[in-house]
């Protein structure tokens, strides 16, 4: 069972969003304003819809904290949506013609439902609101052992950044510089003003998003089940998020295309320390981090919902017909960024957690202390040891 893991509830335009976030230690110093710098930033892009004029993404803390620190006991969480006033009450026509690209159609054949806003009020990506909140309080765990993570947009369309030379450290800091959260200026313009040329021709746009974890010890995750790798919990988590349909570890598919000796990572001496020069693993082999950063990268589709229609069948009539436009943004990729991270977060906290043990943030540091990086003394090799098959 996991360390920590997280139980979402709420529709797009219901009450509320509701979370129960369990696992975290007792004694984590964490408020609402924690959880308010990344809601923030999910609301804010170019881009961005007419929903995040609306919303405020205020989470609410109403248990497992008290006097500001947390006592061990499950999270829960909550964020109204502000856009049910003008849901409530009223009688909404039924969604009878399923958008191309999103779960409509394939929801209501799961399910037997014959409106398919039964569907996508679940199916939407408001339900991220709530995963960026608890991963949020992840990021507070994580960063009590001094790691971080952070992400940027390296390409949105066919607008490619040129990063070449920029270390991850830098590549973030840049990033929050311009509503495309790119860190290179010359493409954040050239990505914003695709975006501007997409919304006015009723199109949308994909892209490209990484993300990275520093600090991460070497250790986290395991090779001895499959469903414990930790590259594999990552690329379900990030699957996970609408609209994410592609996941590499590092530059995978670069390295796809190189020989052997061009792609794994050189291990070096460094007095008594194991070093490596070069991070094409991106930070994890074998299913467990090396501690390198960890370096994930994640292909966005366009989102399906386009001003411009798209062909589809009316399920009341039987007869072909557009699908009809529902509110949207025209490009999600800058706004979907600090999801990624907070799903991250997660999954590495659960990492943590499992490798640590213990219920206190007190009882988990002189553990954590012991995961120094790699080092000679570190492997424990003295020649004797044989196996023996049985």
């Amino acid at each position: 069972m996991a360390s920590v893991r997280l139980l979402t509830a709420g529709e797009s335009h219901g009450p509320a969003l509701v979370g129960i976030l369990d696992g975290i230690p007792a004694g984590l110093s964490l408020d609402a304003g924690t959880l308010l710098r990344d809601s923030g930033r999910r609301q804010k892009g170019a881009g961005a819809g007419a929903r995040m004029a609306i919303e405020t993404d205020v989470a609410r803390i109403l248990s497992g904290v008290m006097a500001g620190r947390t006592t061990g006991a499950p999270i829960a969480l909550v964020i109204e949506n502000r856009d049910h006033v003008h849901w409530k009450g009223v009688a909404v026509p039924p969604m009878t013609t399923p958008r191309p690209g999103h779960a409509d159609l394939a929801g209501a054949l799961k399910y037997g439902q014959d409106d398919f806003r039964e569907v996508l009020e679940r199916a939407s990506a408001r339900d991220t609101a709530m995963r960026v909140a608890a991963g949020a309080v992840c990021r507070e765990f994580l960063a009590a052992f001094g790691i971080r993570i952070g992400g940027y947009v390296s390409a949105i369309g066919s607008v490619t950044a040129s990063l070449d030379g920029l270390s991850f450290e830098s590549r973030i800091e840049r990033a929050s510089t311009n509503q495309a959260g790119c860190p290179d200026g010359g493409a954040a313009a050239a990505m914003e003003a695709a975006i501007l040329q997409a919304g006015g021709a009723g199109e949308t746009l994909g892209g490209v998003i990484e993300v990275i974890a520093l600090g991460v010890p070497p250790g986290l995750g395991s090779y001895v089940q499959g469903d414990r790798r930790l590259d594999a919990l990552l690329a379900a988590a990030v699957l996970s998020v609408p609209a994410m349909k592609g996941v590499e570890i590092g530059p995978a598919f670069d390295n796809a295309r190189l020989l052997g000796t061009q792609v794994h990572d050189p291990i070096r001496k460094e007095g008594d320390r194991l070093v490596r020069p070069s991070d094409r693993c991106g930070g994890i082999e074998g299913g467990m981090s090396t501690g390198q950063p960890i370096w994930i990268r994640a292909a966005m589709k366009p989102i399906p919902t386009t001003m411009k229609p798209q062909p589809s069948v009316d399920g009341f009539t039987g007869e072909e017909a557009p699908m009809r436009y529902e509110r949207s943004d025209v490009c999600p990729v800058p706004r979907a960024v600090v999801v990624l991270e907070a799903v991250t977060a997660l999954v590495l906290a659960n990492a943590l957690a499992e490798k640590l043990g213990g219920d206190s943030l007190d009882e988990m540091a002189p553990r954590f202390a012991s995961l120094s990086g790699a080092s000679l003394s570190d492997l424990h090799l003295k020649g004797e040891h044989q196996v023996f098959w049985p």
